[in-house]
């Protein structure tokens, strides 16, 4: 089932009031926990937004793989091509195709208006290197509210945009719980680097289009298709 869209908001903007209210805390901790809270909401907020922008996204993944973001409005529509596969949601469709020897585009009806196809299931594009934002607000929120995550701030630019970037990690420095993320200023993941799962993922924004290629939503012209929605064999 589609996350609910408010979802990310309500978590990080719920953190200062889940942190206060513990009476174990110092004030100088105190501190520490409204400043997480403050940047989290803030990047929560980035990347709920950029499910309302139209752009094109070019990523460079680890082993010189590379994967898309393709998102336009009026109407809502998203395509997510990451090695070995495609997910493309609009409002006709969800369309996930799965190369195994040969291209298999499996066709179900779309999600409902109220969910927004940025924060769809992803889990084909997940176990193949391409995070989705609402996959690093949870690990945001969740090391936000780790007492033993060490967070830290820094500025960069990434194809050309500003993006503010996360570093976190533990003191016990476990190598699960670190990962470096950055977002730009619209809100586009610019990049990503951690454990996802018990894998490695890595990621790079290579190029940012406030555009869209309209094909970019088609089946593959070659695919078989299979199409499981009411009233098709």
């Amino acid at each position: 089932m589609p996350a609910d869209p408010s979802m990310p908001r309500l978590l990080a903007g719920s953190l200062v009031a889940v942190m206060l209210l513990s009476g174990c805390q110092t004030l100088g901790d105190a501190g520490q926990v409204i400043d997480r809270a403050e940047l989290v909401n803030d990047l929560a907020s980035r990347l709920d937004r950029s499910t309302e922008l139209t752009y094109s996204a070019d990523y460079q993944l680890s082993g010189g793989q590379t994967a898309s973001i393709v998102q336009a409005q009026k109407p809502v529509r998203a395509a997510y091509t990451y090695p070995g596969g495609k997910l493309t949601v609009t409002d006709e469709a969800t369309v996930i195709c799965v190369s195994e020897g040969e291209l298999t585009c499996t066709i179900t009806p779309p999600p409902s208006p109220s969910a927004k196809p940025a924060i769809t299931v992803f889990q084909n594009a997940g176990n193949q290197g391409l995070v989705t934002p609402t996959l690093v607000i949870n690990m945001l929120t969740t090391a936000a509210l780790d007492a033993d995550a060490i967070i830290e701030q820094t500025d960069t630019t990434i194809a050309g945009r500003h993006a503010t970037c996360v570093k976190v990690g533990e003191v016990a420095d476990t190598v699960a719980s670190n990962f470096t993320a950055c977002v730009t200023t619209e809100g586009v993941l610019g990049s990503f680097r951690g454990m996802v799962e018990g894998k490695p993922v890595e990621l790079a924004m290579s190029r940012l289009r406030d555009a869209v290629d309209p094909t970019a939503f088609e089946v593959p012209a070659e695919a078989t298709v299979v199409d499981q929605r009411a009233g098709n064999p």
